[in-house]
């Protein structure tokens, strides 16, 4: 699985397991394609604690990172950003695989 992350994004991730009192030594962040949006696919992101068998599993600086086969061929190469300004802040993916997207940035299409 090729995916990352930047400094940025991790540090709000980090921020936010810590707000929300996750223990990162037992949870891992869950990243999936769903269903959705006005492109027809979006990205989502969650704790979770379990391993699926057809699940896949990196490490980003520290950060485990899970993700079902399906999201995995989805985000192939895809880098996790975080943004905090006028253009809107939040978490975005710079997804190299995606052939459009809505005007928001919070869905794509292949």
């Amino acid at each position: 699985m090729d995916i990352s992350i930047t400094d940025e994004a991790l540090s709000q991730l980090r921020d936010v397991a810590s707000d929300e009192a996750v223990n990162l030594d037992d949870t891992l962040l869950r990243i999936a394609v769903v269903p959705g949006g006005c492109s027809g696919l979006t990205y989502d992101l969650g704790w979770d604690t379990t391993v699926q068998d057809d699940d896949e599993l990196t490490e980003v600086d520290g950060l485990r990172i899970v993700l079902d086969a399906k999201s995995a061929l989805y985000l192939e190469g895809s880098e996790l950003h975080f943004t905090d300004g006028l253009q809107g802040d939040g978490f975005h993916f710079a997804n190299p695989q995606a052939t459009r997207s809505c005007a928001c940035g919070e869905s794509f299409g292949m």
